[in-house]
């Protein structure tokens, strides 16, 4: 399964490890940006969150993004572009 969503994290953000543990757990596949490593992924976050770098962002392959989902609204958005 190829991963639908980037992850946009920071090395100290614990809400960020947390949904990567239960992410991990759950099997679900996904590719990680670090913003402090990374300047244009700071925009993006910038941008999906009012001008806020704000993580974990997710940003999905349909171009929609989360701020700190919860596990369970992450399984239902990826299910959703697995349907579509």
């Amino acid at each position: 399964m190829s991963s639908s969503f980037t992850m946009y994290t920071t090395p100290w953000c614990g809400y960020c490890h947390r949904l990567k543990s239960q992410l991990d757990r759950e099997g679900i596949t996904y590719d990680i940006v670090d913003i402090e490593q990374d300047p244009s992924a700071a925009q993006i976050v910038e941008s999906a969150n009012g001008g806020n770098q704000t993580v974990p962002t997710l940003v999905y392959a349909d171009g929609t993004a989360q701020t700190n989902p919860s596990l369970a609204q992450v399984k239902e958005k990826v299910a959703a572009l697995a349907s579509a």
